[in-house]
């Protein structure tokens, strides 16, 4: 488990699953501080996560999700005494050219926006999440949601060096159709439609084709 290190830092570490089939559940409980089950839902998940945590502080970050040495500390000193939130920057695993323009489009895009996604290890204070009432238990786009409420306290902060996250998602529809796929997502949501909608969506494009 690529983020056990952090308990090894006095960090409390929670893992949340939401009715996984790989056999997570039994692989991971003495790794962490504490495994909980809920329903599948990111939104539902991570509030779930945040209402046992004990800090003052929290950070989502996916179990796939590779912490470089150091980015606790860059993160609390970003925070220091006070609320806030923020994320890093993010790196992905795959070794085609295209995916470093991918990483390079999507840290832009959240430095130009302040708005960030669930690869990019959000983190927030407790104290600015519960008064934003934490992430809105939507389908899909849970993440942008929250980011606009937070940025109504305060931009976020924007810190390196990045995380490294899979790079399956991309790979497994390929770089361009990804893209064009999310940005396609982002509009909608933009634009009002259901988060339902959107969901399905999702699934639908994502789920591997059957021979014919």
């Amino acid at each position: 488990m690529a983020l056990q290190w952090l308990r090894t830092r006095g960090h409390e570490l929670i893992l949340v699953d939401g009715g996984s089939s790989d056999g997570t559940p039994d692989l991971v409980p003495d790794l962490v501080d504490l495994m909980l089950h809920s329903p599948p839902g990111r939104a539902v998940q991570m509030n779930l996560g945040a209402r046992r945590a004990k800090g003052a502080v929290f950070w989502f970050l996916h179990l796939d999700t590779e912490v470089p040495p150091g980015a606790d500390e860059r993160l609390l000193t970003a925070l220091g005494d006070g609320p806030g939130w923020g994320r890093f920057d993010v790196r992905l695993s795959g070794r085609q050219p295209l995916f470093r323009l991918v990483e390079w489009m999507m840290n832009q895009r959240s430095r130009l926006t302040g708005i960030a996604t669930g690869d990019q290890g959000l983190f927030v204070s407790r104290d600015w999440f519960e008064a934003v009432g934490g992430y809105p238990e939507i389908a899909l786009m849970e993440d942008i949601e929250l980011s606009r409420r937070l940025k109504r306290l305060g931009r976020p902060h924007s810190l390196q060096p990045a995380l490294r996250t899979s790079s399956r998602r991309w790979e497994h529809r390929g770089p361009l159709r990804t893209i064009l796929l999310m940005w396609s997502l982002r509009l909608a949501h933009a634009l009002g439609v259901d988060p339902r909608r959107l969901a399905a969506w999702y699934r639908t494009c994502s789920s591997p084709k059957r021979e014919s």
